[in-house]
């Protein structure tokens, strides 16, 4: 089998487990994962050859440690916890932190990526912070307020779709983050437009937006460029051209 081949193969369960949020398929996928991401890198590298019987290497302790392995590891870490955020499951990254933890020791590849759900995040600043801050509310359940509610989903959103257009896993992001927007935005279509900015101009904006019947990345940046102004956001112009491109579908 080609390298490229077993790429794919290791992750197409790591794809299922974060879509569907499944820990334990989760956890018995990482580490194949991380070893073949390794070994694709090393080869491009000139630091390795396939081995003669075409069997991936495994890991070192040593090379677990490494920059690289750590920076795949916090991308699928991070990609676990936004799709279990937005499903407020929190038992399930629980039992992803401590598979891991068990296996792997406290500094496993992904604890950094998995300290932004867990730690007090105050003043957020790296887009990493943000996402971490608003999962970690979403998995906790903290809820805010109605007159609140509108204006933290968009923020949410927002942060999740660029991490997301970041990740290895942009796709199984990107269907649950389309699905938990319409899920949001109907509900505050239905019983929160009191709190929106303009209410005459923008409900019948955003119930436009939300006819669009496809759960995919065109809805999420048509409908986080439409309510903004609901939401009393303002985008510059150049974001506004960004998202744009991005609702257009071929």
């Amino acid at each position: 089998m080609t390298d490229m081949a077993e790429l794919k193969k290791r992750k197409e369960p790591l794809n299922l487990a974060i879509v569907h949020v499944d820990p334990d398929a989760f956890v018995a996928n990482f580490v194949p994962w991380l070893e073949i991401t390794a070994f694709i890198r090393a080869q491009r590298q000139g630091e390795a050859e396939t081995p003669a019987d075409g069997t991936t290497p495994s890991l070192s302790p040593d090379q677990m440690r490494t920059a690289g392995v750590h920076e795949v590891g916090n991308d699928a870490i991070f990609a676990f916890g936004m799709t279990a955020a937005m499903k407020a499951d929190n038992a399930a990254v629980d039992k992803v932190e401590s598979a891991l933890v068990e296996n792997l020791g406290k500094e496993f590849p992904g604890s950094f990526g998995l300290w932004h759900f867990r730690g007090a995040i105050d003043a957020p600043v790296t887009l990493e912070d943000f996402v971490g801050h608003a999962g970690k509310k979403m998995l906790t359940g903290d809820i805010p307020p109605p007159p609140l509610r509108a204006k933290e989903n968009w923020n949410a959103g927002l942060r999740f779709f660029e991490k997301a257009r970041r990740s290895n896993f942009i796709y199984e992001i990107m269907y649950p983050l389309a699905k938990w927007t319409r899920e949001r935005w109907t509900e505050t279509s239905e019983k929160g437009v009191a709190f929106l900015h303009r209410i005459e101009d923008n409900v019948p904006v955003l119930r436009e937006a939300l006819a669009d019947p496809r759960n995919d990345q065109a809805f999420v940046a048509n409908l986080l460029l439409k309510v903004a102004p609901a939401v009393d956001m303002e985008l510059n112009e150049e974001y506004q051209g960004f998202l744009r491109s991005l609702a257009r579908r071929n």
